[in-house]
């Protein structure tokens, strides 16, 4: 059976309160080995520890504070997650963290909060330089922004995903300029009026995608509209390998090199 990793699942979230058990064993079912989850808020920090404490070896956290997340009380919230953090990193926690994420800039809606997510966007880096840990950045119209903050530690940074890319070419060879980061590649690269099936093999290779569902949200074709789960995952697996004429079994290794490389986890260890 193929063994590949979710980079990417909000399994904390109460879409998932009712079955999870159910949404884990059908992951498994479908060769998921592991599934990252991100951090988004105060809330958050309890959260996905619980979830990665009741699936150990199979769920990891990680913390951050999500730009669509920020506002006036953004500076306690970080705090507070910094002692998470530190205790994670100090050897205290039952599940240590594996990254600093879900953490960027999303100026999608609205920039009322333009000052205080540029803020709370550089301090979350600038954990990531001190910690070591890689990060896992949502950007939506914000891409000149968050590239010329993450410029100024581009020596200094481990490394991590631009999750949920959905860009075009030019966007796609903008964020690999940062050579220590990769793409995290979900449902939408599966709609019908998605251009990733084009420009991903035009601009982008193998080696520097990672495969994620965010779900519950976007689940990808065939189940577009439904809850989003791990499971799913399979499908981004098969779209990618007819987009770059490769083998399932080849985008399964070849991700999985490339998680191994950024977060430092291998399938042995999952």
């Amino acid at each position: 059976m193929l063994q590949y990793i979710d980079t990417h699942a909000h399994l904390d979230g109460p879409e998932f309160d009712d079955d999870l058990d159910e949404v884990i064993g059908r992951a498994r079912a479908a060769g998921v080995a592991a599934v990252f989850v991100p951090g988004i808020d105060r809330a958050s920090i309890a959260s996905v520890r619980d979830i990665c404490n009741r699936y150990p070896g199979y769920c990891y956290p990680m913390v951050g504070l999500q730009p669509e997340e920020v506002k006036d009380d953004w500076e306690d919230v970080l705090s507070e997650m910094k002692r998470a953090l530190d205790e994670s990193i100090a050897g205290d926690a039952s599940v240590p963290y594996i990254a600093v994420g879900e953490v960027g800039l999303d100026f999608y809606w609205s920039r009322e909060y333009e000052r205080q997510q540029l803020a709370t966007f550089e301090r979350q880096v600038e954990w990531s330089v001190e910690t070591g840990l890689p990060l896992m950045i949502h950007c939506r119209k914000a891409q000149n922004e968050l590239l010329a903050i993450m410029r100024h530690y581009e020596k200094e940074l481990p490394g991590g995903v631009f999750h949920c890319f959905t860009g075009n070419q030019h966007e796609a060879e903008e964020y690999l300029r940062m050579d220590r980061f990769v793409l995290g590649i979900g449902g939408v690269s599966t709609f019908k009026s998605s251009h990733l099936r084009e420009d991903l093999p035009a601009a982008v290779p193998l080696s520097r995608i990672v495969l994620e569902t965010d779900s519950p949200y976007m689940a990808p074709v065939p189940h577009r509209g439904q809850r989003n789960e791990s499971a799913f995952t399979l499908e981004v697996l098969r779209n990618l390998a007819r987009c770059y004429g490769v083998s399932e079994e080849d985008v399964a290794r070849v991700t999985n090199e490339n998680v191994a490389r950024v977060f430092g986890i291998t399938l042995n260890k999952c």
